[in-house]
């Protein structure tokens, strides 16, 4: 497979699974709503409601995944997902009870998390296979 076709899968990937999930969130349907719910009681309740949260939770990930597909904001797009993936952790320190069974035995959610590595790994492969063809297209 080409190259290139290679890194527009992922790119559609990426933007499939930000913008679906987050949607889900701006609609009110999201199996994570619950987690999110905890999440958001043990950190940001007294700073603004769940509703509004979860809606812009919700909408910042579907804006994520729109990003993806468009090359010249790649180097955005990784750092935003770095910010986004770094709150997904949160639930593994602050809700242990909701992600983990037993040390290193995460529960069902705290596998979902933990997967979220793969994202991480598709959008580094995307952000460099990106500032590759952005040299050697500035070299020639």
């Amino acid at each position: 497979m080409e190259r290139k076709t290679i890194i527009w899968f992922s790119r559609f990937s990426l933007f499939i699974i930000y913008f679906w999930f987050g949607a889900l969130k701006v609609i009110g349907i999201s199996p994570a709503e619950k987690l999110v719910e905890h999440l958001y009681e043990a950190t940001l309740h007294q700073t603004l409601g769940l509703d509004t949260f979860s809606f812009y939770f919700g909408f910042i990930e579907c804006a994520l995944g729109l990003i993806w597909l468009f090359p010249a904001l790649t180097s955005w797009a990784f750092y935003a997902l770095i910010l986004h993936l770094i709150t997904t952790f949160l639930p593994t320190i602050f809700l242990p009870n909701d992600t983990w069974q037993f040390i290193f035995t995460p529960t069902l959610i705290g596998q979902y998390i933990i997967k979220n590595l793969a994202l991480l790994s598709t959008a580094w492969f995307v952000r460099e296979a990106h500032t590759v063809a952005s040299s050697a297209s500035a070299t020639v």
